[in-house]
C-alpha cells in the first residue's frame, strides 16, 4: 500500500510565465491596489489562535456568520487549553451554525492539543509547522500567516481567489495548491497575501460567482472573461445547434433522409 500524501509545506516550483501575462498580473494588482488601498481578512480576532480557529470555521461559511460565531465562541473559551478540554458536544453546538460542525470541532480540539503538545499552546509562525496542525492546510495556514505574522509565504487560494484568477486568465488549473503556484509566479512575493485579499473582496463586491457586473467592472478591459459569463453569456446559435445534429446523424446521410437510388 502506497503511504498517504503528506501535507506540503511548499508548492512546488512552476515554469516561468510570459512577460506580457506578468506585466497583465501587475496592471489587475495596480486597479485593485487603488480600489482597496488597504486590505485584510474579514475574520474578526484579537490573536493567531483566534485566527486559526476562525479560518477553520471559514471553510463552507460565510465570514458573517464565522464572526457572529465566535464573537460568543471566544468568550465561553478564551484560550487554547478552553477549546482542547471542551466537551465535543458542547463545541459542537457552539459552531453549529457554521456547517460541518462535527469535523470542524474535531479539528479545532486536535490543533489545540497539538499546540499544547508541541508549541507550548503557541501558534507557529512557520509554514511547515503550521500544516502539520490537523484541519490545517495551506490556505489556513497563509491567512495566519499573511494577516497576522505578516509573512508572505504563498496565496491564499479560497473559493473566491479560484474564481477570479481563472476568469481573469491568470490560471487555468483548477486544483488550489496549482493555481496558487500560477499565482506566485506572477507576482512579487510581497504582494502575495495583499493581492488574495483583494480578490476576495473583489470577489464579494463585483465579480460575483453567478451574476458578475462586468458593466462596473474596472478590470473588464484586461479580463478574457469579461460579458462572457451570468447574465452576459450568449445562448447558442441555432447554426451551431444545426452543425451539432448534422454531425451526430448517421454516415449515410442526414437523420430522416431517404438513400439515393443507384444509377443505371
Amino acid at each position: 500500500m502506497p503511504r498517504a500524501a503528506r501535507k506540503s509545506a511548499a508548492p512546488a516550483r512552476r515554469r516561468r510565465r510570459s512577460p506580457a501575462l506578468v506585466a497583465r498580473a501587475a496592471e489587475i494588482n495596480a486597479r485593485l491596489t487603488e480600489r482597496y488601498p488597504q486590505v485584510t481578512t474579514a475574520l474578526h480576532y484579537s490573536s493567531a489562535w483566534e485566527l486559526l480557529v476562525a479560518t477553520i470555521l471559514s471553510a463552507q461559511s460565510t465570514d458573517e456568520v464565522v464572526n457572529q460565531v465566535t464573537a460568543e465562541l471566544f468568550q465561553r473559551y478564551p484560550t487554547v487549553q478552553d477549546i482542547a478540554s471542551a466537551p465535543r458536544e458542547e463545541l459542537e453546538r457552539a459552531i453549529y451554525r457554521t456547517g460541518f460542525f462535527r469535523n470542524k470541532a474535531k479539528s479545532l480540539q486536535e490543533a489545540a492539543r497539538y499546540l499544547l503538545e508541541h508549541h507550548n499552546g503557541e501558534v507557529p509562525d512557520r509554514m511547515e509547522d503550521l500544516v502539520k496542525l490537523p484541519g490545517v492546510g495551506r490556505k489556513t495556514a497563509n491567512v495566519v500567516l499573511g494577516s497576522f505574522f505578516s509573512r508572505n509565504d504563498g496565496v491564499v487560494v479560497d473559493t473566491h481567489v479560484a474564481r477570479l484568477s481563472r476568469r481573469l486568465g491568470l490560471t487555468r488549473q483548477t486544483d488550489p495548491v496549482k493555481i496558487e503556484q500560477d499565482l506566485m509566479a506572477l507576482l512579487p512575493p510581497e504582494e502575495w497575501t495583499n493581492f488574495s485579499h483583494r480578490l476576495i473582496w473583489f470577489g464579494r463586491q463585483v465579480c460575483l460567482a453567478k451574476d458578475p457586473r462586468c458593466d462596473i467592472c474596472e478590470l473588464a478591459d484586461l479580463c478574457p472573461s469579461a460579458f462572457k459569463v451570468g447574465r452576459w453569456a450568449k445562448p447558442a446559435k441555432p447554426a451551431a445547434a444545426r452543425a451539432r445534429s448534422r454531425a451526430k446523424a448517421p454516415a449515410g446521410g442526414e437523420a430522416g433522409s431517404e438513400p439515393r437510388a443507384a444509377s443505371g
